[in-house]
């Protein structure tokens, strides 16, 4: 067994292989639930795991959890982060270790449903114009080497491009 980056480099080829052999094993359905708890608190869970959401004092909450769009940019470079131990491992590339720094502005005047002035420059609209990411590398590995890597994981991050593309939203209300 081939450990790289202490990932089983033999069964993540393996994965690849079936997925080959048999295109519909990787059309996969992810689930989560959500529960208010009051206040802008929410716990919300997927698998056997749970999290808990808050908003800052700053908006009203009490500064109990990341708020939500604090959590997209964590999930954001959770999955880079996955990405490039993943698809190191597998091209034999050494890392010793991955920091990302992540930051995205948000105007809040569209989620208070308000109109800001003109002047002021702001969108509408209440979700993320940019996400920067700054992505730091430990490696033996040459600077080109690592360039074909960062690439690779930016063409293939699942949660990348879902943020960078409209996706289809649907909703029923139950009641």
């Amino acid at each position: 067994m081939a450990v790289i980056n202490g990932l089983n480099t033999d069964e993540l080829v393996r994965v690849v292989e079936a997925v080959k052999q048999k295109w519909e094993m990787g059309k996969t359905v992810w689930k989560a639930s959500t529960d208010w708890k009051g206040g802008f608190q929410v716990q919300t869970c997927s698998r056997e795991f749970t999290l808990k959401v808050d908003e800052p004092e700053m908006l009203c909450g009490t500064n109990m959890a990341a708020n939500p769009v604090e959590m997209v940019l964590q999930a954001y470079g959770a999955c880079l982060t996955i990405g490039f131990a993943m698809n190191a491992a597998v091209r034999g590339i050494k890392l010793n270790a991955i920091h990302i720094d992540l930051e995205g502005e948000i105007d809040l005047p569209g989620f208070l449903g308000l109109e800001p002035p003109e002047s002021l420059h702001m969108d509408k609209l209440p979700g993320y114009k940019t996400v920067r990411a700054n992505i730091r590398i430990d490696s033996p590995a040459d600077k080109k080497t690592l360039q074909e890597l960062h690439d690779h994981v930016m063409r293939t991050s699942p949660v990348g491009i879902t943020l960078s593309r409209p996706v289809k939203l649907e909703s029923r209300l139950e009641v």
